[in-house]
């Protein structure tokens, strides 16, 4: 952990209990800190935990243990109004600009609503001014104010989203899956948009996707999760390079390249099998079920999180010198070992 860090997230558990004795592990002991200023991407599949992961951190769900420090002070310790104080400066952008904005409120009721909670702008005119403001910031304009959410497109509505959260003027926000819901198009221009808000306001952002090829546009570090777990962790360059999980290698291989006849000569990683329910995860590596550089020791060991290069941490037994095993094509995991 640095001194510069904003938020650190320690050892942070979310279960959901199901009923009959069933666990939902969606989050399951989670690491990791984003210094002032850097915005730090999760990435991975559906059901990964990752949406979660910022639900809990922002403290929409409850965590099963753990703990998130903001700004050094532990959020689980905060008294009311120290609370209230912390829910300014942390925002979230939600991954669903149809579902996120009340139907039967204006723009202007939208974004001034939080401001009106938190006794911020108490002049209306003041407060009318500042959605005017914040509208311009996100590239719409003051004509919109006294529209409603169904009058515009889903890149619109998704703008309309981002002004809402910059209303208490925060430190950080926590982008749930920001793009996914867009058309392609729209995508790079929201992106460009968060990056340029984060020069102009020295944001921080916790950026949440599925999508690799468009996450490496924004983040200065990026975690990948798999089943509630970490796996790998690095600078965004770096991972692209020279990723060293079994699973993040299967996720970048699955990204198209622009040129055909490289895209042609490339080998593609399959992975085989389903995502393990996390109700019932795999034991030991959580992985190991569609690894394909599977080992004895990795059902009944859970990989030690360590750090194999310079800022590069991966769980993953290829990486621990203690542990020998056959792996099917053991010549391959030969080489992916000797990268340390």
């Amino acid at each position: 952990m640095t001194n510069e860090a904003l938020l650190e997230v320690k050892h942070l558990k979310k279960h959901f209990s199901l009923g009959k004795g069933q666990i939902l592990k969606a989050v399951d002991d989670v690491s990791f800190y984003i210094k002032k200023g850097e915005t730090f991407g999760i990435v991975g599949e559906s059901g990964c935990g990752k949406s979660t992961a910022g639900r809990t951190i922002i403290g929409l769900y409850d965590r099963t243990e753990g703990e998130v420090i903001f700004d050094g002070k532990n959020v689980h310790e905060m008294n009311e109004k120290e609370r209230f104080a912390f829910h300014r400066k942390m925002q979230m952008i939600f991954q669903d600009p149809y579902a996120s904005l009340n139907p039967r409120s204006t723009v202007k009721e939208i974004i001034s609503e939080p401001m009106e909670v938190h006794g911020v702008y108490p002049d209306k005119k003041e407060r009318l001014e500042r959605v005017y403001q914040l509208l311009e910031d996100v590239g719409l304009n003051r004509d919109h104010a006294n529209r409603y959410p169904h009058e515009f497109s889903g890149g619109q509505r998704q703008r309309i989203g981002i002004a809402r959260a910059l209303s208490l003027d925060p430190d950080f926000i926590i982008a749930d899956e920001p793009i996914s819901a867009l058309d392609v198009s729209v995508q790079a221009q929201v992106v460009n948009l968060l990056k340029n808000l984060q020069k102009k306001k020295g944001l921080t952002y916790l950026f949440i996707a599925h999508d690799l090829s468009m996450v490496k546009h924004i983040s200065d570090r990026i975690g990948v999760m798999y089943l509630g777990n970490l796996v790998e962790l690095t600078e965004s360059a770096n991972l692209y390079k020279n990723p060293l999980h079994p699973y993040t290698q299967a996720l970048l291989s699955a990204i198209p390249i622009p040129d055909p006849d490289v895209e042609d000569r490339r080998e593609r990683i399959i992975l085989q099998g389903e995502l393990p329910s996390p109700i019932n995860p795999p034991s030991g590596c959580v992985f190991r079920t569609r690894c394909p550089y599977a080992m004895e020791a990795c059902a009944t060991m859970k990989p030690e999180w360590q750090e194999v290069e310079e800022s590069h941490f991966v769980a993953c037994h290829l990486y621990n010198k203690n542990i020998t095993g056959d792996v099917n094509g053991s010549q391959v995991a030969v080489t992916i070992r000797s990268r340390d």
